[in-house]
């Protein structure tokens, strides 16, 4: 996907499902980027610090926030994190299932 596809995608749920105008869509984008970007460095640094509880809890926190962007997709990635986690799967790929979420990412913060 391009960076326009997901701020598109953001915008129109974000007007749809919350009634918003274009103008203040547009006003609350960067804020929620934002939001986005800071927990993308939490999971990171859960990730890092090997402790499955910490990086179970980012992915459940990244989660919520993709689904209250309508990113659907990424949250499905989040919630594979957050899931794997709780069970104690030692055998996921969370580098790779982190590095997924952050090429998604990255596509929306670099080019808002």
């Amino acid at each position: 996907m391009t960076s326009r596809h997901y701020i598109d995608q953001i915008k129109s749920y974000l007007s749809q499902q919350f009634s918003l105008g274009e103008d203040q869509v547009s006003g609350m984008l960067p804020g929620f980027i934002s939001t986005l970007s800071a927990h993308m460095t939490n999971l990171e640094k859960a990730l890092a610090s090997g402790d499955l509880e910490a990086l179970g809890k980012s992915g459940h926190t990244i989660k919520g926030a993709f689904l209250n962007l309508g990113l659907t997709d990424c949250a499905e990635i989040a919630l594979q994190i957050e899931r794997r986690c709780k069970e104690g799967d030692l055998s996921a790929d969370y580098a790779r299932l982190v590095a997924d979420l952050r090429e998604k990412i990255d596509i929306i913060i670099d080019n808002p």
